[in-house]
């Protein structure tokens, strides 16, 4: 299952508490589509997990996985570097390393699907 590092566990519990649905809302992961480089991950806040996503809960902190993306992400860690003006989350292999892949939350992205960019 996904692990989450303490910092992750914070940027994603901070982003939740000023989303619209600081409750029951989470970051959600999904899997997109194939490329030649591999698998795209999207990142969204969301107020509450689709049917068949699983949950991962850790430090106060809530991420959903759709089915596809809990499969892929089953033995990674989720860590967060953060900036002055933006968060970017780093998947790593369970047991460190350098990471395989990061992705910037899309503030234009996140602002369409949610009414609200991260603050």
């Amino acid at each position: 299952m996904l692990t989450l590092t303490e910092t992750a566990a914070e940027v994603v519990r901070t982003l939740v508490e000023q989303s619209e649905a600081p409750d029951s809302g989470g970051l959600r992961i999904a899997a997109a589509d194939s490329t030649i480089e591999g698998v795209e991950l999207e990142l969204s806040l969301v107020g509450e997990p689709e049917a068949l996503d699983e949950t991962v809960e850790q430090e106060g902190a809530t991420v959903y996985l759709d089915p596809g993306a809990a499969e892929l992400l089953d033995d990674k860690l989720l860590d967060a570097q953060v900036a002055d003006d933006h968060v970017t989350f780093v998947l790593r292999e369970d047991g460190g390393g350098e990471p395989f892949e990061s992705f910037v939350p899309d503030e234009d992205a996140w602002t369409r699907r949610n009414g609200n960019g991260p603050h």
